[in-house]
């Protein structure tokens, strides 16, 4: 096999040295590419972000913006890698680099080399079209720049509106552009790899049936995928696993199948894939994307992980528990399917044994006709919901049909609104039985007082949600027609 080695703004870079544990953020800095910066070491402020060329699905690369503080060096094996040092060549600046110079959006230029490589991601995002429209008032320039970009990466002194000129003010790259060239052929594979040393060890499994052996014999091991909870365990709680198994990129993970009777999201595709891959199949979901976390954390995040986790404010188990999905378990036994409304048994437990992993989400078709995602949290965008409340609903001439209510935030695990459903369920969709219902919703788990919201506001923002929704959907002629 080759040098453990990584390819870095096009030079080999070992892997020799590297630990089970080591971030590719400190990997990086030892190699003297110090543009990368720890702000937060858990994800939240985007000064780490270098961009990774990962598989576009079609045959070609995709440049993808992550956070290096989070990911394990050794899953860098065999990849590649620009970090803000590459960008530039010998004589100009990058035109992303350009237009930050230009428009004044660096001050003290610690979060600088991230936002730029968050937006370099962005300028070279193959659809991106310039429109004509959009601008200072929405999340989408003329050029066709997502502002949603740069949703994880945070600036304390200079604001945002310098940068967010940059990025509305740069074009599209030339033919002769390297890293635009550099889409047209395919990605790196993930290869196989293992790191051994004081620390533990880390191995990356050739296929799903050697990682599930691996897990028979030792289920202490930590999974990780995007490892979005592996880099804040290991940078902020000093976490050392005795072995970390990385899943994030076995094809057995990265299913995406659309059926007749349900949808099949492998549990190693990133939510930034499966938005990509769903195109609007699931509005319940497209409204929940946006709202979980950042772009530079759902490029790694995972289903797998958010479910695997078995955290009560995930925001992925509260849409996924109204769309009635199911969890695909898989061990060196055999697959079982378990309904996520079974699947959640205690506050960060669930029905997955030590030697499963999750291998898929399944959503049942036809969906709901009335679909929502609330996430009440202190910050638009990239933060941690204090309740998130996702709504599954059918109406027929004007009365509730089918109604799923997944809460998240008001329990020790994610749950259904078993009582609310009842109280809508049969009955007229209108303000009367809705405010009926809001009050049985207030009431829905046992919301706790914490450093987010008091349970007293949890409650009311429970109730508030349902009429919201109500009030935001159509009338009841409108949906029984």
């Amino acid at each position: 096999m080759d040098p453990r080695q990584a390819t870095v703004n096009g030079r080999a870079l070992t892997l020799e040295g590297a630990s089970a544990h080591t971030t590719a953020l400190d990997w990086l800095r030892d190699h003297g590419l110090t543009g990368a910066k720890e702000g937060c070491a858990e994800g939240e402020c985007g000064a780490c972000a270098v961009l990774v060329a990962r598989p576009d699905g079609q045959g070609g690369t995709m440049w993808t913006a992550v956070n290096a503080c989070l990911v394990p060096a050794a899953t860098l094996d065999g990849q590649e890698l620009v970090t803000s040092e590459g960008l530039a060549d010998a004589d100009d600046l990058h035109p992303v680099q350009q237009e930050m110079a230009l428009r004044g959006g660096s001050q003290c230029g610690y979060c600088t080399p991230g936002f730029v490589c968050s937006m370099a991601a962005e300028y070279y995002r193959s659809d991106r079209q310039p429109t004509g429209e959009g601008g200072h008032e929405s999340e989408r320039g003329p050029n066709g720049f997502d502002l949603h970009a740069l949703s994880g990466n945070l600036c304390r002194c200079t604001g945002y509106r310098p940068i967010r000129d940059a990025a509305y003010a740069v074009g599209s790259p030339t033919p002769d552009d390297p890293f635009a060239r550099r889409r047209e052929r395919p990605a790196p594979i993930a290869r196989p790899t293992r790191f051994a040393g004081p620390d533990g060890e880390f191995v990356r499994p050739a296929d799903l049936s050697e990682a599930l052996a691996l897990l028979a014999s030792r289920p202490e091991a930590t999974v990780v995928a995007g490892a979005s909870d592996w880099g804040v365990d290991v940078n902020l709680r000093g976490s050392r696993s005795a072995l970390v198994v990385a899943v994030d990129r076995l094809e057995e993970l990265r299913t995406f199948e659309v059926g007749a009777q349900a949808i099949e999201l492998g549990a190693g595709l990133n939510l930034s894939e499966i938005e990509r891959y769903l195109a609007g199949r699931i509005p319940l979901l497209d409204q929940m994307f946006p709202q979980f976390a950042s772009r530079l954390i759902r490029n790694g995040a995972t289903l797998g992980g958010n479910l695997g986790t078995g955290s009560p404010i995930g925001d992925a188990p509260p849409a996924l528990l109204a769309l009635d999905a199911t969890v695909v378990l898989a061990s060196s036994r055999g697959e079982r399917e378990v309904p996520l409304t079974a699947y959640f048994t205690g506050y960060r437990r669930s029905a997955r044994r030590p030697d499963e992993l999750i291998r898929a989400v399944r959503i049942p078709l036809p969906l709901a006709q009335i679909t929502a995602f609330h996430k009440i949290a202190k910050r638009r965008f990239d933060d941690i919901s204090s309740v998130a409340v996702g709504y599954a609903l059918d109406v027929g001439d004007g009365v509730v049909a089918r109604a799923s209510i997944g809460l998240g935030g008001v329990a020790a695990t994610p749950i259904r609104a078993l009582e609310t459903e009842a109280a809508l369920v049969g009955r007229p969709w209108d303000e009367a039985t809705v405010r009926r219902a809001a009050e049985v919703m207030a009431a829905e788990g046992t919301p706790l007082d914490d450093h987010r919201a008091s349970a007293r506001y949890r409650a009311a923002v429970l109730g508030q949600s349902l009429l919201r929704i109500h009030a935001e959907s159509t009338t009841p002629q409108e949906v029984g027609s």
